[in-house]
C-alpha cells in the first residue's frame, strides 16, 4: 500500500534549505539553518525528510564527508572534488559524466548500469600550501 505524503511547511522549508546552496550541506547544518524561524523543528524530521528526498529523487547524497552524510540537490550527473583538509565538496560541472564508461561496463560484466559517481579526492585551493600553487 502506497502512503499519502503530505505537504507540510517544515519538508518545504527543508528541501529550500538544500536548494538555496551549493555547498553539500548536512542534516546538522539543514537544521542549524531552519531552527531560528522554526523552533519546533527537531533534528530527526530534518533526517527523516532528507531521507524520504533521496527516496523520491529529489535530492541525492554525496558521500560521508568527515562523517557526516553530505546532500545535493542537483541531481543531474555531474562530479565532486572532496577536500580531505577542510571538508569542502565542490562540483566540477567542466568535467562530463561519461556515458560511454557506463556503456563499457555494462558491456564487459553484463550488467545494468543506470549511471556512476565520480568523486575526486585531495585538497583545495584554500588548505593548499602557498607553495604548492
Amino acid at each position: 500500500m502506497e502512503r499519502t505524503i503530505r505537504y507540510s511547511k517544515k519538508r518545504e522549508a527543508i528541501l529550500e534549505a538544500i536548494r538555496s546552496t551549493d555547498t553539500h550541506p548536512t542534516a546538522d547544518w539543514v537544521y542549524q539553518t531552519l531552527k531560528p524561524t522554526h523552533p519546533d523543528l527537531s533534528l530527526g524530521t530534518v533526517y527523516r525528510n532528507l531521507n524520504f528526498f533521496r527516496e523520491q529523487g529529489t535530492i541525492r547524497c554525496v558521500g560521508v564527508v568527515k562523517g557526516q552524510e553530505r546532500f545535493d540537490a542537483n541531481t543531474h550527473p555531474h562530479t565532486h572534488f572532496v577536500c580531505d583538509g577542510c571538508g569542502a565538496v565542490i562540483d566540477l560541472h567542466e568535467i562530463p559524466a561519461d556515458t560511454e564508461l557506463d556503456r563499457q561496463v555494462q558491456d564487459r560484466y553484463g550488467l545494468k548500469v543506470d549511471g556512476h559517481e565520480l568523486i575526486f579526492h585531495g585538497v583545495c585551493k584554500k588548505c593548499k600550501p602557498e607553495t604548492l600553487h
